[in-house]
């Protein structure tokens, strides 16, 4: 193993790989650190949203989603099926196959793109030093020109609820039931509380959400989280609203254990009893032993690696990218970060638009958005209009039973430059991106109005919605005329 690299990357999740391959692309000579096992103890690349986060909560939501369809909604096609039941452990064993297929291509990438893979865990001292300590080995030390953080993030945890492994757990546990608990608590109506709540829903749990916040959804626009929040209580999540857990308790004993969950709302002291219970408010960034004290890298107040707009920390040729960083903690957020970062330290200059990250909440219907909310832009005191268009004035949707849900595009008054697009309903995480490409070209409304759409698709509805906007919606009446 060489001792001196052109790039040394400490993680391989998201972030990692990409800076990783990039790097290596690039004619550098790269090595990964990558201290992530998988349930048999074995090294594996890809980190959380791989192994623990974003494909396994999806295979899961999207067969459980099919579960849904089959019971309720074939019929209404014309299509008869006989008694429909979930086979809870096959899902699990379908979700693992799918991420052992992702994670081994990306071993199958390094190893095509010449990274060097380390396993182990990876620490950072001064002048560029970097601490290797193999899994169940000692460390030792190499010497780097430039390093790229990227360790990732974990679960939050809160006092009242200490995880027990079994009843209570976070988001990574509740990716390995067995079956689908009768009654289900979680903690968290944010992006990781009701998409897994959605899933065991789907599959049988009656299933309460309690969220210590007054406001649901608030980071999205308000119409939109207000329609969510009344299609996902039509599905049968109890999600209920300034509701303050203040403490767990496990009760009982054997297979009759269960969880009591104090909280608090403006009723006072409630009491919910559930068979298992997902904590799930947030994530923090992961740097636990990853810098010595003469590292050069500090943090902010909140816990992040400090970084710059191109993600360099304070310490000559050291950078952060991904959840450890501000900003979003999404994974495509820190894979652009990490090939900014490769291609800037081969002396390119590209930069990652941070104006123009897309957000997706992978509920049914989807939950899509990027730019500017409304409500933003009204507490900035900007000049905007709102064009909106309907899900159940789509051909496609209707014919394909998708009839739930709404495309909203706000474009400056003045300029008529999109300033944000926001929507709820099926395949809005393939839609969105139709808006992010226009607002990164700096497209206007009238632009969108303009290009031809094919027909019958959903993506038709952005088409709309842009013409809304201006006053000229030909398949919806126009609240406002304009020439």
């Amino acid at each position: 193993m060489s001792t001196s690299y052109d790039v040394i990357v400490i993680g391989g999740g998201p972030a990692g790989y990409h800076a990783a391959i990039r790097a290596a692309q690039l004619g550098m000579n790269t090595a990964c650190i990558n201290m992530m096992l998988d349930k048999e103890d074995k090294p594996v690349l890809g980190g959380t949203c791989l192994n623990w986060g974003c494909i396994p909560s999806k295979a899961l939501l999207d067969a459980s989603h099919k579960f849904v369809e089959a019971q309720h909604d074939f019929a209404d096609m014309g299509i008869k099926t006989g008694k429909v039941s979930a086979d809870v452990p096959k899902m699990i064993a379908r979700k693992d196959e799918v991420v052992a297929g992702l994670t081994g291509g990306v071993a199958a990438l390094f190893e095509g793109n010449g990274v060097t893979s380390l396993p182990g865990k990876g620490r950072l001292y001064a002048n560029r030093q970097v601490g290797y300590t193999p899994h169940g080995g000692e460390e030792q030390m190499l010497q780097a020109e430039h390093v790229i953080l990227a360790p990732g993030s974990v679960p939050a945890a809160i006092p009242p609820a200490p995880l027990t492994g079994d009843l209570i757990v976070d988001s990574t546990g509740a990716l390995e039931f067995k079956q689908a608990p009768k009654r289900l608590g979680v903690i968290g109506a944010g992006v990781i509380g009701l998409e897994l709540g959605s899933v065991w829903n789907r599959l049988g749990s009656e299933t309460v959400v309690l969220e210590a916040m007054d406001d649901f959804l608030p980071m999205a626009d308000h119409r939109i989280s207000r329609d969510a929040k009344r299609i996902l209580t039509k599905q049968g999540l109890d999600i209920r609203m300034s509701a303050r857990v203040t403490g767990t308790e496990v009760k009982g004993s054997g297979k009759s254990k269960y969880v009591s969950v104090t909280y608090q709302d403006k009723d006072g002291e409630q009491v919910l009893e559930v068979d298992r219970l997902i904590v799930a408010v947030g994530r923090l960034p992961y740097t636990e032993g990853l810098l010595a004290a003469d590292s050069g890298v500090n943090l902010d107040e909140r816990g992040f690696l400090y970084v710059n707009d191109l993600c360099a920390t304070d310490a000559t040729n050291v950078y952060a990218v991904g959840d450890v960083v501000r900003g979003p903690m999404l994974a495509h957020k820190g894979m652009e970060e990490g090939i900014m970062v490769a291609e800037r330290i081969a002396g390119h200059k590209p930069l990652v638009n941070y104006d123009t990250v897309p957000n997706v909440i992978y509920t049914h219907p989807e939950i899509a958005w990027v730019g500017k909310t409304e409500q933003q832009l009204k507490s900035d005191g900007e000049q905007f209009n709102v064009g909106t268009f309907p899900y159940a004035a789509n051909g496609r949707a209707l014919a394909a039973g998708e009839n739930e849900g709404m495309i909203r595009l706000i474009a400056d008054a003045e300029t008529d430059r999109i300033l944000g697009v926001h929507v709820i309903g099926a395949q809005a995480s393939e839609l969105i991106a139709q808006a992010v490409i226009s607002m990164e070209f700096s497209a206007s409304a009238e632009d969108l109005g303009l290009i031809m759409f094919a027909h019958p698709t959903l993506s038709e509805g952005i088409h709309e919605a842009a013409l809304s906007a201006r006053g000229h919606a030909i398949h919806t009446v126009n609240r406002a005329k304009r020439s």
